[in-house]
């Protein structure tokens, strides 16, 4: 099977399905059973096109007589891939480029014929004039941004951060593991999955934290069968560590909105299989992902559950040396991994920092006199972070902020509130807060 037949099916399920590439990859490269190369090329033509869509369009109309929107959005999608080809991708040759989009239009356009001549034209005309094309003056078109996202991004992060974080949202993205400190150290880790083909490098500030590349399908490596890493960003790593877990056996930790699990998995090893963590998601598929990963990994001191984090269970109450509140969000700071968002709406979003403060507030009263609620987002919005982080300490007086403890890579941090913008660290955008629960 072609990659680049997976890549144009991901697109068109992506946008007649307002499906999320991400999982659609997943299923549509192991539904191809692709090898790691052509995975990793299909993965590449995919985001590449959701990433750059914008500056595609801008140099699709200098190429074309008629206009862009005009065209056949299968067509459209189909010279989107051979563009990015011609112009993003050294290793491909012009002439694969232009013809394997002329065959995927034969194949999936039979019905009109002329647009596989079209298709022909215009990418031979794209070869010729490689170079020549005027290039966008505006953030929106170079980046393929919303000026909508741009304008509400820009009054939040400010305009020093703004273009180096649209450019980072279009880097390839970094694949990031934590080693499982329970079963290997990290050199001997980087040793099994070099046997394996895959380049293991430290991270350049997360303790025990690796950048993989040459992965392929990565749950197909006997390391990660083995249970020895699992998959996760350096900043939700950090949120964790800034919780400062204490490590005894009566220890009791709660992550109320724990999918896809990394943050438990994280509090797991940092317990060193003390104490008990409690996993719950209000997602039935998603508790039985995260049981399916606390296994893998020899998890044993990991409890999970399905339930509500809007919901109160009293059994919980005054319980918690730590809880962790990773919730619901709009997700701009994790727009490298999953580009699609940023044609998201943002009028969808509004509604979201009410639910982030009732969950915040509910998982309050779980907090034992002492303990640490440690509140985080993957959002770069002050909306779903500051915002609702104020307007909970107004209520809750028996909570004060706490400074956060940082690698010192980071300034010092006094404010117990910390927002990682993309461009900054190498890692996905993240809010972390730390409050402590009075005695």
């Amino acid at each position: 099977m072609s990659a680049r037949k997976t890549a144009l099916d991901a697109l068109i399920a992506c946008r007649k399905r307002a499906a999320w590439s991400n999982g659609v990859l997943k299923d549509y490269i192991a539904r191809d059973k692709l090898d790691r190369r052509d995975a990793a090329l299909a993965t590449r033509l995919c985001y590449g096109v959701l990433q750059h869509r914008g500056l595609l369009d801008y140099f699709l109309q200098q190429l074309l007589n008629g206009r862009v929107k005009d065209l056949h959005p299968v067509a459209r999608d189909i010279l989107h891939m051979g563009l990015y080809q011609i112009y993003e991708l050294e290793k491909v040759p012009d002439s694969a480029a232009v013809n394997e989009s002329v065959a995927l239009a034969k194949q999936y356009c039979r019905f009109q014929p002329k647009i596989a001549g079209l298709v022909n034209g215009v990418l031979r005309s794209a070869v010729r004039t490689k170079g020549t094309l005027a290039l966008p003056e505006s953030l929106e078109v170079r980046y393929s941004h919303p000026q909508k996202l741009i304008d509400l991004l820009r009054q939040d992060i400010g305009e020093a951060l703004l273009e180096p974080m649209l450019a980072a949202n279009n880097d390839i993205p970094l694949t990031v593991v934590q080693v499982n400190t329970l079963r290997i150290t990290r050199e001997k880790l980087m040793e099994r999955l070099e046997a394996e083909q895959v380049k293991a490098l430290p991270h350049s500030w997360m303790e025990n934290c690796l950048v993989l590349s040459n992965t392929g399908n990565l749950e197909r490596l006997e390391a990660f069968r083995e249970g020895l890493f699992y998959v996760q960003d350096a900043a939700a790593k950090l949120c964790v560590l800034c919780a400062q877990i204490p490590k005894r056996e009566d220890t009791q930790v709660l992550d109320c909105c724990a999918a896809p699990g990394g943050k438990t998995f994280a509090a797991a090893m940092a317990l060193e299989g003390k104490g008990e963590i409690i996993a719950a998601d209000i997602h039935r598929h998603k508790t039985t992902l995260i049981q399916h990963g606390a296994d893998r990994l020899g998890l044993h001191n990991v409890r999970v559950t399905e339930w509500d984090a809007t919901e109160n269970f009293p059994d919980w109450a005054g319980k918690m040396d730590v809880v962790l509140a990773d919730v619901p969000c709009s997700g701009y700071g994790i727009i490298r991994k999953k580009p699609d968002i940023r044609y998201k709406d943002p009028v969808e979003m509004e509604t979201l920092p009410e639910m982030q403060l009732r969950i915040l507030n509910r998982q309050a009263e779980y907090v034992k006199p002492g303990g640490v609620l440690l509140y985080s987002t993957c959002t770069l919005l002050k909306r779903e972070n500051e915002a609702v982080v104020e307007a909970f300490l107004r209520y809750r007086k028996d909570f004060s902020l706490e400074e956060l403890p940082l690698p010192n890579v980071f300034p010092e941090n006094h404010t117990g509130m910390l927002t990682l913008v993309p461009g900054q660290y190498d890692t996905d955008g993240f809010f972390i807060c730390r409050m402590r629960k009075a005695v």
